[in-house]
């Protein structure tokens, strides 16, 4: 059975697609066999060629589309994540990930609706179809989508007609020529997505994703947006999370870096990851209206900070330069602590003075625990916390992720590049003690998957930070399942039932 057929519906499509596909001299065996079939153009012609095509694994149409939506321009490339005719719907789970690799491969690649016509759609027919949400049109996708059946679909339109560049203009005939270059960019790409398909198994970890921290940092923002109305100044990010900070800007949250950037009297919510006493101390002078997110572990960290300089130890803190839990600890001390990064950065600590440490809350706990265990041996009388400093989320998510990385050809860690919880995650994976580690691969959603991590991984192992939304897992699920059949498993190692109280200034 061939792995893939790519239809499409001319012959200079069909020409441009396979160029892209001759095999390169170093390009060895292992490539999927693809086979092109020019179908013919319009829903008619396509639909009988449906019926005659010979099996395969999976079905992808391509080749030249129309624009509706006002943010695609010629050469865009759109891959549907739904296909649309009449009143009948086929969704392409697969979307994002194709979409991502297109991106890789240097093709200006979104993911939107797509819907079939009968005709050549123009004028006011393109608005209606661009006011009930629909990215672009073509003629023959739907009749496709419908025989594919449960097979893995993909639809990848080329723009070279938009509502203000009609199909039949110079200026359309021109980008045309720069589209089947696209086109041929394209082959390569489907059949890197036709080998990534085949059943699986997805391993989900838990817990994972929002800790009680993180939700009470988020919530502090949504409470403080209603209560004082937009904008409320966010002080860094709120949570390390990218779509975390996007979706509170959009309900009228502004993040700045520095307070200088917050106007006077204006409220100002400071991070789940603390600040240091002088940003507390700007705060008050430039009469700023603040709400403390704080995560209560981490002040329970500046706390015993704070402590322990008063009675005149050096403070080591075991953690990562640059970050702002780091820096807001070290800030409670000034002149009192240093920080150390690693075992052998133990040896730059100086001695004279008593010694007692502190951990930052995200850090993979065996790693911390190696650090701690060499200042003890440097300093015998060195003091810890009262309690682990790593935090229970922390904890809970790294013995998760173990759990299902020794049963993964691939982990996945759903999180921001910034999260220092979910680099700890993806190091603790990629750490696992039994044979044949898994590829351990951190990404911000489904778009980040390359291709060629999923080809021959079954089982795939899947967690998130605890700044990450679960709904970025649920979205890499669905993408997985776009690719062939999906057995997913929960793998809970324990149960979460941690709750922090608001600060004074947002509760009820």
């Amino acid at each position: 059975m061939t792995d893939l057929i790519v239809c499409t519906a001319l012959g200079m499509e069909a020409r441009a697609v396979a160029r892209g596909l001759r095999p390169r001299p170093d390009s060895g065996s292992g490539h999927p066999r693809v086979r092109v079939v020019r179908i013919g153009m319009g829903p008619d012609r396509a639909a009988r060629a449906a019926a005659l095509l010979p099996p395969a694994a999976a079905l992808a149409v391509t080749g030249f589309g129309g624009a509706l939506h006002d943010g695609l321009r010629p050469g865009d490339v759109l891959v549907a994540t739904e296909v649309r005719s009449g009143d009948r719907v086929w969704p392409c789970p697969s979307a994002p990930l194709l979409a991502g690799e297109l991106v890789r491969a240097g093709l200006p690649a979104r993911t939107g609706p797509l819907v079939t016509s009968p005709r050549i759609v123009t004028g006011r027919d393109r608005r209606v179809l661009a006011r009930e949400g629909a990215y672009a049109v073509d003629m023959e996708s739907a009749p496709l989508a419908a025989a594919a059946g449960a097979r893995p679909f993909a639809a990848v339109r080329v723009i070279v007609d938009t509502p203000d560049a009609p199909l039949l203009s110079l200026a359309t005939m021109g980008g045309a020529v720069a589209a089947r270059r696209t086109l041929a960019r394209i082959g390569p790409v489907l059949a890197r997505w036709a080998a990534a398909a085949g059943p699986r198994r997805v391993l989900l970890a838990s817990p994972r994703s929002f800790c009680a921290g993180v939700e009470r940092a988020i919530e502090i923002v949504e409470r403080a947006l209603d209560r004082f109305g937009a904008p409320v100044y966010v002080r860094k990010q709120i949570v390390h999370n990218i779509h975390v900070v996007r979706d509170l800007e959009r309900r009228g949250a502004v993040f700045v870096d520095d307070l200088a950037e917050v106007p006077e009297g204006a409220v100002a919510v400071f991070s789940a990851h603390g600040v240091a006493p002088a940003v507390r101390e700007e705060a008050g002078r430039r009469g700023l209206r603040v709400v403390d997110a704080t995560c209560p572990l981490v002040a329970k960290v500046h706390a015993e900070a704070r402590r322990f300089a008063a009675r005149g130890d050096l403070v080591v803190l075991i953690g990562h330069a640059g970050h702002e839990e780091v820096e807001g600890v070290l800030g409670e001390v000034p002149g009192a602590g240093v920080l150390v990064e690693n075992e052998a950065g133990v040896a730059s600590v100086p001695p004279g003075r008593g010694v007692a440490y502190l951990t930052q809350t995200t850090l993979a706990a065996d790693e911390a625990g190696r650090v701690a265990a060499a200042i003890r041996r440097r300093f015998p009388d060195a003091e810890g916390p009262r309690g682990d400093d790593i935090c229970y989320a922390t904890t809970n998510r790294q013995h998760a992720v173990r759990a299902v990385a020794a049963e993964a050809d691939l982990v996945l860690v759903v999180g921001s590049a910034n999260s220092s919880n979910a680099l700890r995650l993806t190091e603790v994976a990629a750490r696992s003690d039994h044979d044949g580690a898994p590829l351990a691969r951190l990404v911000d959603g489904p778009g980040d998957i390359a291709l060629d991590w999923l080809r021959g991984a079954r089982t795939v192992g899947l967690t998130a930070g605890a700044s990450t939304p679960g709904a970025m897992v649920d979205a890499i699920v669905a993408a997985l399942g776009g690719l062939g059949p999906l057995e997913v498993e929960e793998r809970r190692v324990t149960e979460e039932n941690v709750e922090f109280t608001l600060p004074k200034e947002v509760r009820p």
